[in-house]
Protein backbone atom coordinates (compact mmCIF):
# COMPACT_ATOMS: atom_id res chain seq x y z
CA UNK A 1 0.00 0.00 0.00
CA UNK A 2 1.35 3.35 -0.78
CA UNK A 3 2.30 5.97 1.51
CA UNK A 4 -0.41 8.50 0.34
CA UNK A 5 -3.06 5.84 0.65
CA UNK A 6 -1.95 5.14 4.05
CA UNK A 7 -1.58 8.89 5.36
CA UNK A 8 -5.33 8.75 4.30
CA UNK A 9 -6.66 5.65 5.89
CA UNK A 10 -4.97 7.50 9.27
CA UNK A 11 -6.20 10.54 8.28
CA UNK A 12 -9.36 9.02 8.24
CA UNK A 13 -9.47 7.20 11.61
CA UNK A 14 -8.22 10.60 13.58
CA UNK A 15 -11.43 12.19 12.03
CA UNK A 16 -13.67 9.30 13.91
CA UNK A 17 -11.69 9.20 17.04
CA UNK A 18 -12.56 12.61 17.14
CA UNK A 19 -16.44 11.92 16.56
CA UNK A 20 -16.59 9.16 19.21
CA UNK A 21 -14.79 11.54 21.82
CA UNK A 22 -16.98 14.13 20.85
CA UNK A 23 -20.08 11.63 21.24
CA UNK A 24 -18.35 9.67 24.49
CA UNK A 25 -18.09 13.34 26.17
CA UNK A 26 -21.62 14.30 24.63
CA UNK A 27 -20.30 17.55 23.34
CA UNK A 28 -23.20 17.77 21.44
CA UNK A 29 -25.67 17.27 24.11
CA UNK A 30 -27.68 14.15 24.74
CA UNK A 31 -30.46 14.54 22.86
CA UNK A 32 -28.92 12.07 20.29
CA UNK A 33 -26.67 14.78 17.88
CA UNK A 34 -25.93 11.61 16.11
CA UNK A 35 -29.12 11.48 14.43
CA UNK A 36 -29.06 15.63 14.17
CA UNK A 37 -26.20 15.76 12.32
CA UNK A 38 -27.55 12.60 9.91
CA UNK A 39 -30.74 14.54 8.94
CA UNK A 40 -28.69 17.76 8.17
CA UNK A 41 -26.22 16.00 6.17
CA UNK A 42 -29.34 13.87 4.29
CA UNK A 43 -31.18 17.02 3.57
CA UNK A 44 -28.30 19.84 2.91
CA UNK A 45 -25.47 18.96 2.69
CA UNK A 46 -25.67 15.78 0.35
CA UNK A 47 -28.39 16.66 -1.84
CA UNK A 48 -25.70 19.88 -2.62
CA UNK A 49 -23.03 17.11 -3.90
CA UNK A 50 -25.54 14.91 -5.99
CA UNK A 51 -27.25 18.06 -7.86
CA UNK A 52 -23.90 19.82 -8.36
CA UNK A 53 -22.03 16.50 -9.54
CA UNK A 54 -25.29 15.71 -12.07
CA UNK A 55 -25.38 19.14 -13.06
CA UNK A 56 -21.99 18.95 -14.22
CA UNK A 57 -21.30 15.37 -15.08
CA UNK A 58 -20.99 15.51 -19.07
CA UNK A 59 -21.77 12.08 -20.68
CA UNK A 60 -20.83 12.43 -23.75
CA UNK A 61 -16.83 11.65 -22.64
CA UNK A 62 -17.95 8.94 -20.17
CA UNK A 63 -16.25 5.40 -20.52
CA UNK A 64 -19.67 3.67 -20.47
CA UNK A 65 -18.34 -0.13 -21.21
CA UNK A 66 -15.88 0.39 -17.93
CA UNK A 67 -18.46 1.82 -15.93
CA UNK A 68 -21.31 -1.02 -16.80
CA UNK A 69 -18.62 -3.19 -16.05
CA UNK A 70 -18.38 -1.75 -12.75
CA UNK A 71 -22.43 -1.23 -12.21
CA UNK A 72 -23.80 -4.41 -13.63
CA UNK A 73 -22.09 -6.54 -11.27
CA UNK A 74 -22.83 -4.14 -8.58
CA UNK A 75 -26.16 -4.08 -9.12
CA UNK A 76 -26.11 -7.43 -9.28
CA UNK A 77 -25.06 -7.92 -6.15
CA UNK A 78 -27.39 -5.53 -4.95
CA UNK A 79 -30.12 -7.50 -5.76
CA UNK A 80 -28.96 -10.56 -4.28
CA UNK A 81 -28.27 -9.14 -0.55
CA UNK A 82 -31.54 -7.79 -0.62
CA UNK A 83 -33.82 -10.45 -2.07
CA UNK A 84 -31.37 -13.14 0.14
CA UNK A 85 -31.98 -10.47 3.10
CA UNK A 86 -35.70 -10.25 2.42
CA UNK A 87 -36.56 -13.30 2.80
CA UNK A 88 -34.47 -13.70 5.95
CA UNK A 89 -36.37 -10.82 7.20
CA UNK A 90 -39.51 -12.33 8.37
CA UNK A 91 -37.86 -14.88 10.41
CA UNK A 92 -35.74 -12.44 12.45
CA UNK A 93 -38.25 -9.65 12.93
CA UNK A 94 -35.97 -6.58 11.42
CA UNK A 95 -37.22 -3.45 10.63
CA UNK A 96 -38.49 -3.36 7.27
CA UNK A 97 -35.86 -1.07 5.73
CA UNK A 98 -32.91 -3.66 6.91
CA UNK A 99 -32.66 -5.73 3.49
CA UNK A 100 -31.94 -2.30 2.26
CA UNK A 101 -29.76 -1.22 4.55
CA UNK A 102 -27.65 -4.35 4.20
CA UNK A 103 -27.62 -4.06 0.84
CA UNK A 104 -26.28 -0.54 0.81
CA UNK A 105 -23.73 -1.85 3.31
CA UNK A 106 -22.07 -4.51 1.12
CA UNK A 107 -22.27 -2.30 -2.22
CA UNK A 108 -21.48 1.25 -1.06
CA UNK A 109 -17.70 1.89 -0.96
CA UNK A 110 -15.77 4.61 0.24
CA UNK A 111 -15.05 5.97 -3.10
CA UNK A 112 -13.68 10.07 -2.38
CA UNK A 113 -11.84 9.59 0.87
CA UNK A 114 -10.18 6.63 0.26
CA UNK A 115 -10.61 5.86 -3.20
CA UNK A 116 -9.40 9.13 -5.18
CA UNK A 117 -5.95 9.22 -3.52
CA UNK A 118 -5.29 5.17 -3.98
CA UNK A 119 -6.48 5.76 -7.75
CA UNK A 120 -4.10 8.36 -8.44
CA UNK A 121 -1.11 6.66 -6.42
CA UNK A 122 -1.46 4.15 -7.95
CA UNK A 123 -2.72 4.48 -11.13
CA UNK A 124 -1.86 7.76 -11.57
CA UNK A 125 -4.15 10.48 -13.89
CA UNK A 126 -5.19 7.98 -16.12
CA UNK A 127 -6.56 5.62 -13.55
CA UNK A 128 -8.20 8.64 -11.59
CA UNK A 129 -9.66 9.71 -14.72
CA UNK A 130 -11.62 6.35 -15.00
CA UNK A 131 -12.40 6.56 -11.45
CA UNK A 132 -13.66 9.76 -11.57
CA UNK A 133 -16.25 9.06 -13.90
CA UNK A 134 -17.44 6.24 -11.40
CA UNK A 135 -17.87 8.50 -8.80
CA UNK A 136 -19.99 10.75 -10.72
CA UNK A 137 -22.54 8.06 -10.87
CA UNK A 138 -21.80 5.93 -7.92
CA UNK A 139 -24.07 7.71 -5.58
CA UNK A 140 -26.86 8.56 -8.29
CA UNK A 141 -26.83 4.82 -9.28
CA UNK A 142 -27.06 2.64 -6.12
CA UNK A 143 -28.80 5.75 -3.72
CA UNK A 144 -31.61 5.73 -6.38
CA UNK A 145 -32.06 2.44 -6.75
CA UNK A 146 -32.05 1.54 -3.37
CA UNK A 147 -34.34 4.53 -2.19
CA UNK A 148 -37.19 3.17 -4.48
CA UNK A 149 -36.51 -0.13 -2.69
CA UNK A 150 -36.78 0.73 0.96
CA UNK A 151 -39.54 2.72 0.03
CA UNK A 152 -41.55 0.41 -1.59
CA UNK A 153 -40.76 -2.27 1.81
CA UNK A 154 -42.06 0.50 3.93
CA UNK A 155 -45.38 0.86 1.67
CA UNK A 156 -46.09 -2.40 2.00
CA UNK A 157 -45.27 -2.30 5.95
CA UNK A 158 -47.77 -0.14 6.42
CA UNK A 159 -50.26 -1.38 4.29
CA UNK A 160 -49.97 -4.63 6.39
CA UNK A 161 -50.14 -2.49 9.42
CA UNK A 162 -53.05 -0.67 7.95
CA UNK A 163 -52.04 2.95 8.07
CA UNK A 164 -53.34 3.13 4.79
CA UNK A 165 -55.83 2.33 2.08
CA UNK A 166 -55.12 -1.08 1.05
CA UNK A 167 -55.69 -0.18 -2.23
CA UNK A 168 -52.39 -1.74 -4.35
CA UNK A 169 -52.96 1.53 -6.90
CA UNK A 170 -52.70 3.80 -3.69
CA UNK A 171 -49.86 2.02 -2.48
CA UNK A 172 -47.77 2.44 -5.70
CA UNK A 173 -48.81 5.94 -5.62
CA UNK A 174 -47.32 6.43 -2.44
CA UNK A 175 -44.44 5.05 -3.17
CA UNK A 176 -43.58 6.50 -6.39
CA UNK A 177 -44.13 9.66 -4.37
CA UNK A 178 -41.99 9.12 -1.61
CA UNK A 179 -39.18 7.84 -4.05
CA UNK A 180 -38.83 10.72 -6.25
CA UNK A 181 -39.60 13.66 -3.50
CA UNK A 182 -36.65 12.48 -1.77
CA UNK A 183 -33.63 14.36 -0.70
CA UNK A 184 -31.54 11.75 -2.76
CA UNK A 185 -33.60 11.32 -5.23
CA UNK A 186 -35.18 14.24 -6.58
CA UNK A 187 -31.59 16.61 -6.57
CA UNK A 188 -30.49 14.45 -8.64
CA UNK A 189 -33.52 14.47 -11.14
CA UNK A 190 -32.93 17.99 -10.97
CA UNK A 191 -29.35 17.88 -11.43
CA UNK A 192 -30.09 15.81 -14.52
CA UNK A 193 -32.89 18.13 -16.15
CA UNK A 194 -30.11 21.20 -15.30
CA UNK A 195 -27.57 19.59 -17.29
CA UNK A 196 -30.06 18.44 -20.68
CA UNK A 197 -31.36 21.99 -20.65
CA UNK A 198 -29.89 24.62 -19.03
CA UNK A 199 -26.66 26.21 -19.48
CA UNK A 200 -23.54 25.75 -17.15
CA UNK A 201 -24.23 26.69 -13.22
CA UNK A 202 -23.97 30.05 -12.67
CA UNK A 203 -20.27 31.02 -10.91
CA UNK A 204 -22.41 31.39 -7.34
CA UNK A 205 -24.41 29.20 -7.06
CA UNK A 206 -21.64 26.75 -8.07
CA UNK A 207 -19.55 28.21 -5.44
CA UNK A 208 -22.70 28.14 -2.79
CA UNK A 209 -22.95 23.76 -3.71
CA UNK A 210 -19.66 23.39 -3.62
CA UNK A 211 -18.92 24.79 -0.24
CA UNK A 212 -22.15 22.70 0.82
CA UNK A 213 -20.44 19.54 -1.02
CA UNK A 214 -17.54 19.91 1.27
CA UNK A 215 -19.13 19.25 4.52
CA UNK A 216 -20.51 15.98 3.15
CA UNK A 217 -16.80 14.06 3.88
CA UNK A 218 -15.73 15.31 7.43
CA UNK A 219 -19.37 15.68 8.53
CA UNK A 220 -19.92 11.66 7.79
CA UNK A 221 -16.57 11.01 9.31
CA UNK A 222 -17.42 12.66 12.65
CA UNK A 223 -20.75 11.12 12.62
CA UNK A 224 -19.25 7.66 12.62
CA UNK A 225 -17.08 8.17 15.69
CA UNK A 226 -20.41 9.71 17.35
CA UNK A 227 -23.01 6.56 16.16
CA UNK A 228 -20.11 4.35 17.82
CA UNK A 229 -19.94 6.26 20.79
CA UNK A 230 -23.86 6.03 21.06
CA UNK A 231 -24.52 2.90 19.56
CA UNK A 232 -21.06 0.91 20.39
CA UNK A 233 -21.05 -2.60 18.14
CA UNK A 234 -23.04 -5.08 21.13
CA UNK A 235 -24.54 -7.60 19.23
CA UNK A 236 -23.62 -5.96 16.16
CA UNK A 237 -19.89 -7.27 15.13
CA UNK A 238 -21.30 -10.68 13.97
CA UNK A 239 -23.23 -9.18 11.14
CA UNK A 240 -20.72 -6.62 10.75
CA UNK A 241 -17.96 -9.06 10.07
CA UNK A 242 -20.23 -10.75 7.58
CA UNK A 243 -21.07 -7.09 5.54
CA UNK A 244 -17.44 -6.68 5.58
CA UNK A 245 -16.27 -9.93 4.15
CA UNK A 246 -18.90 -9.89 1.75
CA UNK A 247 -17.51 -6.07 0.89
CA UNK A 248 -13.58 -6.53 0.47
CA UNK A 249 -13.56 -10.06 -0.74
CA UNK A 250 -16.94 -11.35 -2.67
CA UNK A 251 -17.95 -7.76 -4.27
CA UNK A 252 -14.67 -7.52 -5.68
CA UNK A 253 -14.65 -11.08 -7.14
CA UNK A 254 -17.64 -10.73 -8.94
CA UNK A 255 -16.89 -7.61 -10.16
CA UNK A 256 -13.94 -8.99 -11.35
CA UNK A 257 -14.74 -12.09 -13.03
CA UNK A 258 -17.98 -9.87 -15.00
CA UNK A 259 -15.71 -7.43 -15.98
CA UNK A 260 -12.64 -9.20 -17.26
CA UNK A 261 -14.40 -12.59 -18.36
CA UNK A 262 -17.85 -11.47 -18.62
CA UNK A 263 -17.30 -8.06 -20.52
CA UNK A 264 -13.82 -8.48 -21.96
CA UNK A 265 -12.02 -5.94 -20.00
CA UNK A 266 -8.25 -5.75 -18.98
CA UNK A 267 -5.62 -3.61 -18.68
CA UNK A 268 -5.91 -0.14 -16.34
CA UNK A 269 -9.66 -0.08 -16.39
CA UNK A 270 -10.24 -3.29 -15.19
CA UNK A 271 -7.74 -2.46 -12.25
CA UNK A 272 -9.41 0.86 -11.83
CA UNK A 273 -12.94 -1.01 -11.33
CA UNK A 274 -12.01 -3.91 -9.21
CA UNK A 275 -9.83 -1.86 -6.70
CA UNK A 276 -13.24 0.30 -6.65
CA UNK A 277 -15.29 -2.58 -5.63
CA UNK A 278 -12.55 -3.57 -3.11
CA UNK A 279 -12.74 -0.17 -1.25
CA UNK A 280 -14.40 -0.61 2.36
CA UNK A 281 -18.12 0.57 3.50
CA UNK A 282 -18.87 3.90 2.95
CA UNK A 283 -20.66 6.55 5.05
CA UNK A 284 -23.24 7.09 2.95
CA UNK A 285 -24.13 3.58 4.12
CA UNK A 286 -24.55 5.20 7.81
CA UNK A 287 -26.29 8.23 6.47
CA UNK A 288 -29.13 5.42 4.91
CA UNK A 289 -29.23 3.68 7.79
CA UNK A 290 -30.23 6.73 10.23
CA UNK A 291 -32.41 7.77 8.15
CA UNK A 292 -34.38 4.77 7.86
CA UNK A 293 -33.94 3.94 11.76
CA UNK A 294 -32.36 0.61 10.84
CA UNK A 295 -28.80 -1.72 12.27
CA UNK A 296 -27.47 2.14 13.05
CA UNK A 297 -24.77 -0.12 15.12
CA UNK A 298 -24.07 -2.33 12.24
CA UNK A 299 -23.53 -0.65 9.90
CA UNK A 300 -21.01 1.39 11.50
CA UNK A 301 -19.07 -1.43 13.20
CA UNK A 302 -19.11 -2.52 9.36
CA UNK A 303 -17.49 0.54 8.63
CA UNK A 304 -14.97 0.44 10.71
CA UNK A 305 -14.13 -3.33 10.30
CA UNK A 306 -13.52 -2.81 6.81
CA UNK A 307 -11.96 0.17 6.85
CA UNK A 308 -9.29 -1.34 9.38
CA UNK A 309 -8.98 -4.47 7.04
CA UNK A 310 -8.52 -2.64 3.61
CA UNK A 311 -4.89 -2.28 4.80
CA UNK A 312 -5.05 -5.96 4.51
CA UNK A 313 -7.30 -6.81 1.68
CA UNK A 314 -5.71 -3.90 -0.76
CA UNK A 315 -2.36 -5.81 -1.29
CA UNK A 316 -4.32 -9.19 -1.93
CA UNK A 317 -6.51 -7.82 -4.65
CA UNK A 318 -3.17 -5.55 -6.21
CA UNK A 319 -1.58 -9.02 -6.33
CA UNK A 320 -4.38 -10.65 -8.16
CA UNK A 321 -4.20 -7.52 -10.31
CA UNK A 322 -0.90 -7.42 -11.26
CA UNK A 323 -2.24 -10.83 -13.72
CA UNK A 324 -4.20 -7.99 -15.99
CA UNK A 325 -1.99 -4.75 -15.13
CA UNK A 326 1.18 -3.60 -13.08
CA UNK A 327 0.37 -0.55 -11.20
CA UNK A 328 2.36 2.44 -11.77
Amino acid sequence: MSTAVFLKLLAIFAVVALGWIAGRLRWLGNNDPARTLSTAAFYIFIPALLFRTTARVDFATMPWRTLAAFFVPVLLMLATVYIWQRRGNRRARLPAAAPSVRAISVTFGNTLQIGVPMMAALFGEAGLAVHIALISLHALVLLSVLTALVEMDLARERRRQGDVPGHVLHTVGQTVRRTVVHPVVLPVLAGLLWNALMPPLPAIADEVLLTLSQAVVPLCLVLIGMSLAYYGVRGAAKAAVVVSGLKLFVLPAVVLLVGHWGMGLDGLPLAVIVMAAALPVGSNALIFAQRYAALEAEVTAAIVFSTFAFVLTAPFWLAVLSLFVSPR
